[in-house]
This record gives C-alpha cells, structure tokens and sequence, in this order.
C-alpha cells in the first residue's frame, strides 16, 4: 500500500474513534446505568467530539477529503451525536417522565439525523463544497456538547441522582437544542477565522471569563458556560442578519420606487415634447 493510501485512511480512523465513543457510551448507558455510568458515558461522547473535530482538519491538512470521507462522518455523528447522547440523557433525566420524556429524546436524535441530511444536500449544492462562514442550525456536535456537558457538570458538582424539580428544566433543554439543529439560525463555522488583535482580544476575554467561573462556581461549569455562549452567539448574530437583510431589502424597494418614478417623469417629458 502507497503512503498516499495510508494518507487517506488516517482521517477516517478519527471518524471512527468517534464512532467508538459513541457506541462505548450507548453500552455504558443500558441495563440499570447508576450516576458513575452515565458520567462515564458523558466523557465517552465529550471524547467523540474531540476526534470528530479532527477529522476534517486532518483531511484537509493531508489533502485527501473524500465523498466517502464525508458520509462516514455524518454516519459518525448520528451514532456518536444523535443516539448515544439522546439515550444518555433519557437515562439521566427523561426516563421518570414516560412517553414524554422518551419522545424529547428522540426528537433530539431525529432533528440530529434531519440536520445532517440537510447539511449534505446543501454541500452537494454548494459551489464551494460546502464551505462557508456560517453553520445553518446548530451543528449537532455542538447540541450534543450541550446535553452532555450539563451531565458532566452536575455529576461533577453534586453527584447522584438528578432531583425531580430539574426534570422538566431538562426536558426543555433537550427540545430546544432539538429544534435549533433544524432551524435555519445561522451558527459560525469559524473556517474564515484569522489572528489578529480583534479574535486575540475576544479569546483572552472568554478564557478569562472561564477562569472566573471555574474557581467561582465549578471547573466542570465551564463546558456548560461556553456551550451556552455558542447558543446565544449564533441566536445574537442571526436576529442581526435579519434586520441587517430586512434593511437592504426596504432600500431596494425604496430604490425600486424612485427609480420608478424617475422613469414616469421621463416618460411625461417625452410625451409633452410629442406634444409639441
């Protein structure tokens, strides 16, 4: 085998490693899965997002991106980013809730394989390939983070079994980043993203601020602090698109009305010259 073959099967042994963690997880979370389980089961997928943020990157480091490179990787994310976190948090939160809590958690493995088939179609349309500056609807490696992150956290912090009263909370977590994940807000890929006094500023402040709340309130809220500031960006920066776009579109339309009129007056002197 040439190097260059073994070149192009290294990016997939990240996706893969992936997929490991994801099904390592699933394992972890069936039968009677205690506190200990499920905050394993959480680290297994947080680790699947390591690896599934390498993948690509490597690809393109070693220029072997692949159409079957890429389907293996949304095949990855079903398992290790739809699935395992959907029964991670139905075992941790959802289950005392019945059919309601076990529909929440699949809605979220559902929006996740919804979103990925988009994903696809739009980078089989796309001129580039599927590179661009924006995300459309939270990408399902960062949902996921979300879900788990809260785990990690709590087990982290307090440890045992979730109290009642948290439940719903949960649940309503879950169907919001469900939904984001096929909604058409615009989350940043970072691709475009370059190093300068601006972008160094902007991350010594949110390192910063995560020094402040992991010796305030807990190391392990910091995952659940910069997921949560992933959320809101991408919600920030889409209602500013949109009034960025409603604006252009309101001057066009003025534009269109002006030139309309222009067009009349010139239109009235041709004919009084007729006239003439």
């Amino acid at each position: 085998m040439k190097l260059r073959d073994l070149m192009f099967v290294l990016p997939n042994l990240f996706t893969v490693s992936s997929i490991f963690c994801g099904f390592y997880a699933m394992t972890l979370c069936t039968g009677e899965a205690g506190p200990t389980q499920l905050y394993q089961a959480a680290l297994a997928i947080f680790f699947g997002i390591f690896f599934d943020g390498f993948d690509g990157r490597v690809a393109r480091l070693t220029k072997t991106q692949s159409l079957f490179g890429q389907e293996l990787d949304s095949l990855a994310d079903v398992v290790t980013f739809g699935a395992a976190p959907a029964l991670l948090i139905f075992k941790w939160a959802l289950q005392p809730l019945g059919i309601v809590g076990l529909f929440g958690a699949f809605l979220f493995a559902a929006c996740g394989a919804l979103r990925l088939a988009r994903f696809n179609v739009l980078a089989i349309r796309s001129p580039h390939g599927g590179a661009s500056r924006f995300f459309v609807g939270m990408p399902i490696p960062f949902a996921a983070g979300g879900l788990v992150s809260m785990v990690i956290a709590f087990q982290a912090a307090r440890g045992g079994q979730l109290p009642e009263a948290l439940r719903w909370p949960v649940f309503g977590a879950v169907v919001f980043l469900a939904l984001l994940m096929v909604s058409t807000v615009r989350y940043r890929t970072f691709k475009d993203l370059k190093l300068s006094k601006r972008s160094m500023a902007v991350l010594a402040f949110i390192l910063a601020g995560g020094v402040f709340i992991a010796t305030r309130v807990h190391p392990a809220s910091v995952l659940v602090a910069y997921f949560g500031l992933y959320l809101v960006s991408g919600l920030i920066e889409s209602v500013l698109l949109l009034r960025k776009h409603l604006v252009e579109k309101k001057a066009a339309a003025l534009a269109a009305v002006i030139d309309g009129d222009d067009e009349d007056d010139s239109d009235d002197d041709v004919d009084e010259q007729e006239v003439l």
